[in-house]
């Protein structure tokens, strides 16, 4: 199977939406954006072996593919419309690619995005999603809204993955419940697009964590200029990270829940006054959303323990270079 041939029987069929006058098949995509919109555009790569472990489902890969792009336009409050892939592959695997594309392109019908376009070539696994999303001019949540006496807020729980990978590292030891849970969070992440286009207007400033609580957290104080208090106790986790986070592993949970990536969660600022907003947002879309500290001035980061003294140091958000 050569690459035309590839593409022909993976990845290609009739767009969904007619805002695709030309998709899969030519030199480039053909889009009507609609009036009135601003496009948001981002890209992500994902290298075997560094941001997934290469014997990873590829049903689940491509889920995971999609997805982290999809968390990207959540971020953004925008409505994701089109997306682009791109691929190195080791070999062409009929089977791999089958269910690659079946991950890829279930999650993909759930938002209504429609895979306009790519390109593929043979090498050690990577894969690239460049996605393109639309949202009212004027509306897009940014990373530089966020001001003194703001609530900072993060929705779902975090830490799950990165536990997952402790567990497949054998850093940790978790019952058969809590590592499919875990890794069920790694692989399969859920963006949370209502839930970025429910905060428009809402929020001051808004990111995913994909790279970790402390370090996501942190572009928003350098964008915003401002620094922040969060307390420990009220940052979302799993019963398998509060149980460690009491015990001997209290240091692995403290990396899993404010260093580890791959959570794919929201965390976002809003005033105080916009409390009650927020909870009928979170009941709307039977997501909690956690309320885990306040915006201050300056731009320091302290974290508060149990007792509220400051952690003396605060993990390492993860770094694609290290």
């Amino acid at each position: 199977m050569n690459e035309f041939e590839l593409i022909a029987r993976f990845f290609s069929r009739p767009p969904r939406a007619s805002s695709v006058h030309l998709g899969v098949g030519d030199d480039a995509a053909l889009l009507a954006p609609t009036p009135g919109c601003e496009l948001a555009v981002s890209v992500d790569m994902l290298v075997g072996g560094r941001h997934f472990f290469v014997d990873t489902d590829p049903e689940k890969l491509g889920h995971k593919t999609l997805a982290v792009n999809l968390s990207d336009m959540a971020a953004m409050g925008a409505v994701p419309r089109w997306a682009l892939l791109a691929g190195a592959l080791p070999e062409c695997d009929p089977d791999w690619l089958a269910a690659f594309a079946r991950g890829f392109y279930a999650l993909a019908d759930v938002h209504g995005v429609d895979l306009v376009g790519g390109d593929t070539t043979r090498g050690p696994l990577n894969l690239c999603v460049t996605i393109l999303g639309e949202v009212p001019a004027g509306q897009a949540l940014t990373r530089s809204g966020a001001a003194p006496g703001d609530d900072v807020y993060v929705s779902g729980a975090l830490g799950d993955a990165a536990l997952a990978i402790a567990a497949m590292t054998g850093r940790a030891k978790l019952d058969a419940g809590a590592f499919a849970a875990a890794r069920a969070r790694l692989e399969t992440p859920a963006p949370r697009i209502a839930l970025g286009i429910a905060l428009r207007g809402v929020a001051t400033a808004a990111l995913d964590v994909s790279d970790g609580l402390v370090g996501d957290l942190g572009h928003i104080l350098e964008r915003s200029r401002v620094g922040a208090t969060v307390d420990l106790m009220a940052v979302p986790r799993s019963p398998a990270l509060a149980q460690m986070l009491g015990g001997r592993d209290r240091a692995l949970a403290l990396d899993c829940v404010l260093g580890g990536g791959d959570d794919y969660e929201l965390c976002f600022t809003a005033p105080p006054a916009q409390a009650a907003r927020i909870a009928a947002i979170a009941e709307g879309a039977s997501l909690p959303l956690a309320r885990i500290g306040t915006i201050t001035r300056g731009q320091r980061l302290v974290v508060r323990d149990e007792e509220g003294t400051p952690l003396p140091a605060l993990p390492r958000a993860f770094d694609h270079f290290a």
